[in-house]
């Protein structure tokens, strides 16, 4: 995906409609909302998200937690219906809706028959523009979301990679938990939610995505019309930029940090540093990754799974952000095996970061790649998801063709420079299960 075509952000005096990429179209409001929509021929489902380009990373330590709980409560009521009339209205069709909040971004969702996506999209943008936040409502999510932090603390799978996002970036935003802690989400007031709602919620901020068996002039017309006389339905303005970050986001020293918990199954993950989402490695990371440790034919599965037996679960994964990112492998094992386990990752991670890959793995790296990201556009969710990420984390729609083209123009070299520059550095490591930090006092 590339960076943004649109030139110098300006204020769109009129709605103003281009043709994207294989067919794709994009309408901008003057308010700066962007619609953007594919055509599914042949399809009889829609989907449709409201994207807003705010998540855990916008807030401050006081409110960390406050995107993740405004998600919870946009589903609770508007001026024009209740929480049961969100919710029935959409089941009622047989569709259903969702939603979720990530480090830069927060997604509502609908998938439905494409004869009530008008239905969705009412009820949808409704609730993202015009939801009332109720006092009591607020009381009742509270209760849920530090019920759901709590369980968060029950699933040690989960909590080792939030361990180790922490030992990476530290008191940083993208070091913090998205749902927040109960030391932040106990005080938050209903005010300061909904002032964080009013002040991030823009128009600008917004992307509207629909794919399925649709038509992208009456999702327009449909979108406007749920927007009239809501708070989204604003003064002239340009929409938002991909977000640039900071020329550089800090990051801990290497570090071991043990959350002791009574499991019979140990949790590890050893990484460190990665790259962010515009640097033109990413292709080659996803290359390596995949022969490293994306699946049953990759160096780690075979190595430590497959040969020796020692862990159910173990992949490699990369994470990343507008302006940094970090690098992981992830085992499950046994307590007793969690030493044999960890020194055959470092082994075989010093062996990729000396040597590289070799010309054959590197050829099944590029199909994995490219089979895993076609195999995925498969539905008009995907497809939807697809569209709303190029359109607000780069700014513009890159083909599938180009994207393919970019995967096979990856070279061994490329490959083997990224595999030198981030195995190679020294790790953290995030461990959960019967342990104390003396077991591992080398990290």
């Amino acid at each position: 995906m590339t960076a943004s075509s649109r030139g110098p952000a300006e204020k769109p005096a009129r709605v103003v409609t281009k043709t994207l990429q294989e067919g794709a179209k994009r309408t901008t409001l003057p308010s700066g909302l962007r619609i953007v929509t594919e055509a599914i021929p042949g399809t009889r489902s829609a989907s449709l998200g409201v994207w807003v380009g705010i998540g855990s990373r916008d807030e401050t330590p006081n409110m960390s937690g406050a995107s993740h709980f405004l998600e919870h409560l946009l589903f609770k009521g508007t001026h024009k219906r209740t929480a049961l009339q969100i919710s029935a209205e959409i089941e009622a069709v047989g569709g259903e809706t969702n939603a979720f909040t990530t480090k830069e971004y927060t997604c509502y969702y609908a998938r439905v028959l494409d004869a009530d996506l008008p239905l969705a999209v009412d009820v949808l943008v409704d609730a993202v523009a015009d939801s009332i936040l109720e006092p009591s409502d607020v009381e009742t999510e509270r209760a849920v979301i530090l019920e759901e932090i709590a369980m968060h603390e029950d699933e040690p799978g989960d909590e080792v990679h939030d361990i180790f996002t922490e030992a990476i970036f530290g008191d940083h935003p993208l070091g913090r938990l998205i749902s927040g802690t109960e030391e932040s989400i106990t005080p938050m007031t209903r005010n300061q939610i909904n002032g964080f709602y009013r002040r991030r919620y823009t128009p600008s901020q917004i992307v509207v995505a629909a794919a399925g068996n649709l038509d992208h002039n009456t999702v327009v017309r449909l979108v406007r019309k749920a927007l009239a006389g809501t708070p989204l339905d604003g003064s002239a303005a340009a929409p938002a930029d991909p977000r640039a970050g900071s020329k550089r986001v800090r990051h801990q020293k290497p570090h071991t940090v043990v959350r002791n918990r009574d499991t019979e199954q140990a949790h590890v993950v050893l990484g460190g540093v990665g790259i962010g989402r515009r640097d033109e490695r990413r292709f080659a990371l996803g290359v390596l990754n995949n022969v490293l440790g994306g699946g049953m034919s990759s160096r780690l599965f075979q190595e430590i799974r497959e040969k020796r037996g020692l862990a159910y679960s173990v992949y490699s994964y990369a994470s990343q952000y507008a302006d940094a990112g970090l690098f992981g492998v992830y085992a499950g094992c046994a307590p007793g095996k969690v030493e044999e386990v960890l020194d055959l990752a470092r082994t075989e991670l010093a062996r990729v970061a000396a040597d590289g890959l070799t010309a054959e793995e590197i050829a099944r790296g590029k199909g994995m790649v490219k089979g895993s990201y076609v195999l995925g556009l498969e539905d008009s969710g995907s497809r939807m998801s697809r569209l709303a990420k190029s359109e607000l984390l780069y700014g513009d729609l890159m083909s599938v063709d180009e994207l393919l083209g970019r995967v096979d123009a990856v070279t061994k070299e490329e490959v083997d420079a990224i595999a030198a520059d981030l195995l190679a550095q020294p790790m953290s490591l995030a461990v959960v299960g019967p342990f104390d930090e003396a077991q591992f006092p080398h990290g």
